[in-house]
């Protein structure tokens, strides 16, 4: 089987917050990325979903965005938004923030939804019962950054504001929730020029290609307000001033003759435990005993669809990084599916709604894993 692998020539989304710190002269981060150095005030401004293939594509509907078009990043498996925004936030790579899928398992909670910090695919909120922090407990970027005596905010969406996700890997900065793009972009501008360094995120781009598919008329639309987001920001981009702006992972458009219905196969439950993880990456726990037996069915079902490696195979392949915990291992699956193409792996009794949706994305395929890196200097 041709496997993907790590790119050892690209640089991981796991770098860019450290590579700005260090640029801004803060002690104790080093720098993979080559940043103009002496930042009088930084920004690191996520949009979800905005893939490199897809912003090449797109071009002239984001000509702003286009123009900054320079060093391309991978953000690891699984290419998912929790993963990502792991990664931004911990500096480290799947295999040690632990962010191993939309949805993965943990000692005593079982499987629990990343996002929304509930069981999944139902249940009731377990902040009170299963703390974010020691789900992962790595301090964050964001924390060392304002111990070194930085002025440290994320700025998200105000009903993120103290979520599971939030506090497990974007902690130890001033919260400043926002409910459009206008008060974004203000308190991005007013935080650079502040001399401060604020972590930014938008996600209606990932939402509308969800929900509409990758490059769909909505979803152009909101590129181009994306594109006049970042304008706004640069008119006033003060002296010594960076906005870099990146992405947690691309997406592909599935299509129907493609997509499995793993709930509509009972042979690829037997001797399952538990299957988690998204529709193109997906985590399969066995009974004790029948890991090989699970993994030979999945393989034979799947087919072309999917690369379906055990645990091991995926650790030794490095598809969580050069490190992975022991922790960490338990999360991920003794099986691990991640789709080829345009398939994906639904589960349309358990997970309704996300197996209705039309784009997808945590795979391993180029139009998931390439981000860009855009750079803008005051």
């Amino acid at each position: 089987m041709d496997l993907p692998r790590p790119d050892p020539g690209l640089a991981h989304l796991a770098d860019v917050v450290p590579a700005v710190l260090a640029a801004m002269g803060v002690a104790g981060f080093d720098s993979r990325i080559p940043l103009r150095h002496g930042l009088a005030g930084a920004c690191v401004l996520l949009i979800d979903g905005l893939g490199a293939e897809l912003l090449d594509t797109h071009a002239d509907d984001a000509p702003v965005l286009a123009g900054l078009r320079g060093e391309t990043l991978q953000v690891g498996f699984p290419s998912t938004t929790a993963a990502g925004l792991a990664a931004l936030g911990t500096g480290c790579h799947s295999g040690e923030h632990g962010f191993v899928g939309y949805s993965f398992r943990v000692p005593a909670a079982g499987v629990i939804n990343a996002l929304r910090w509930r069981p999944h695919p139902w249940g009731e909120d377990l902040r009170a019962e299963l703390p974010p922090e020691q789900v992962q407990p790595l301090p964050t970027t964001f924390e060392r950054a304002a111990a070194a005596g930085v002025a440290v905010s994320v700025i998200s969406g105000a009903q993120f504001t103290g979520s599971g996700l939030t506090r497990a890997v974007l902690r130890g900065g001033r919260y400043v929730g926002v409910h459009a793009l206008g008060d974004l972009a203000a308190t991005v501008r007013q935080t650079i020029a502040d001399g401060g360094f604020c972590y930014g995120y938008h996600s209606d781009v990932d939402l509308l290609g969800h929900l509409h598919g990758p490059g769909s008329p909505a979803w152009r639309m909101q590129l181009r307000q994306v594109d006049r987001l970042v304008e706004s920001v640069l008119d006033d981009l003060p002296s010594g001033g960076l906005l870099a702006v990146v992405a947690d992972h691309g997406m592909v458009g599935v299509t129907d003759d493609h997509v499995i219905d793993l709930d509509a196969h009972v042979t690829l439950w037997d001797g399952v435990d538990a299957v988690a993880g998204e529709p193109r990456a997906r985590h399969v726990y066995a009974a004790d005993g029948a890991a090989d037996d699970v993994l030979a069915t999945w393989r034979d079902t799947l087919g072309e669809q999917a690369w379906v490696l055990s645990r091991e195979e995926a650790v030794t392949a490095g598809w969580f990084g050069h490190r992975v915990t022991d922790e960490v291992r338990y999360r991920i699956g003794d099986v691990v599916a991640a789709a080829r193409g345009t398939a994906a792996l639904v589960r349309r009794s358990a997970e309704p709604l996300e197996s209705a949706l039309i784009g997808h994305h945590g795979s391993l395929t180029t139009a998931e894993q390439r981000v860009p890196l855009l750079l803008a200097y005051g």
